[in-house]
């Protein structure tokens, strides 16, 4: 079944919310409205408002809120609107959900799941097109996702409720209106995955940088793996591919310093320096706000001719 991007996150919300009564969707505008980028659409009419909740504009207070029915045995999926809100629920997030299992010796689970629409592309400007992922991955107790493909996106969030411990999902609008076929109805987040096959080089990337990274590799013939997985990271299947192709460039739509591209390299070096033909590579976005006009945001971003153009100086 070929469906967009946007549809199959729709469809797996959908699906969460009719398989269990325990789960309910908190957040802005997600049921009156139907959600800022329509995933919510028709949600609020079918499943009513105790499950479909329109919180106020106060991320800190409606991620608390989500903590809290999360201890209590229910299965929240709380929406912030857009990564670069969710600095308002830092201290919900990073000193609260992603610590109370270690704090209370394992007595209590918090099996809460936050939704994120994240990264640039749609000229949005500054202020709203962050890449916080690799700020997420940094800290322990919490899973991070990212989805980039059709099953991916349809498939993760289940993934994320049926897991015991907080997990940020990860979703791109620029990748919305994305096409692509619908052929697993469950996935995995425990693994990074191989896109495309390749003996020159691996590229390792995740979320919107996926599709441009497949463009690259077309033509230098890259092994592409999609992460998927940020934290905890599989580094095995990174390693693999690193091992066979001797080269390795990642791309990460985040700001190269402190980027999660720093992590995926360092970890390359301290286990499979040896195996390297050369050092690695990475593509990131400019070290600058991301800029309105559609040019220089797209100047700002990892693109193609950029990810063949680092894969070339490794040669």
């Amino acid at each position: 079944m070929t469906v967009t991007y946007r549809d199959a996150l729709r469809m797996g919300l959908y699906e969460a919310l009719e398989r269990d009564e325990r789960v309910f969707l908190m957040g802005e505008d997600v049921g009156r409205y139907g959600g800022t980028y329509a995933v919510s659409k028709g949600m609020l009419e079918k499943f009513g408002p105790e499950r479909v909740r329109d919180a106020p504009l106060s991320e800190l207070a409606f991620v608390g809120a989500g903590i809290g029915a999360a201890l209590g045995g229910m299965r929240p999926i709380v929406e912030v609107m857009t990564v670069n809100f969710s600095l308002l629920a830092l201290d919900q997030i990073v000193n609260t959900a992603a610590m109370l299992r270690h704090m209370s010796g394992g007595q209590f689970a918090v099996p809460l799941v936050i939704r994120m629409s994240t990264g640039a592309g749609r000229q949005l400007a500054a202020q709203h097109s962050h890449s916080f992922e690799g700020w997420y991955a940094h800290i322990p107790g919490i899973k991070i996702v990212a989805a980039a493909t059709i099953d991916d996106a349809h498939g993760m969030l289940g993934a994320a409720l049926r897991d015991s411990n907080p997990v940020i999902v990860f979703e791109y609008p620029a990748l919305f209106e994305a096409k692509g076929d619908l052929t697993q109805s469950t996935v995995d987040i425990a693994s990074a995955s191989v896109r495309r096959s390749g003996s020159r080089v691996t590229l390792i990337t995740y979320g919107s940088c996926l599709p441009k990274t497949l463009a690259a590799a077309e033509e230098v013939d890259g092994e592409v793996i999609d992460l998927r997985v940020l934290r905890p990271l599989d580094t095995e299947t990174i390693l693999n591919s690193v091992r066979r192709t001797r080269h390795a460039v990642v791309v990460d739509e985040g700001w190269r310093s402190g980027s999660l591209a720093a992590e995926v390299m360092a970890r390359i070096m301290e286990q499979a320096f040896y195996d390297l033909d050369a050092p690695v590579a990475r593509v990131c976005r400019e070290e600058v706000p991301i800029p309105y006009p559609r040019h220089l945001e797209e100047a700002a971003l990892p693109q193609p001719e950029k990810i063949i153009s680092a894969v070339k100086s490794l040669f």
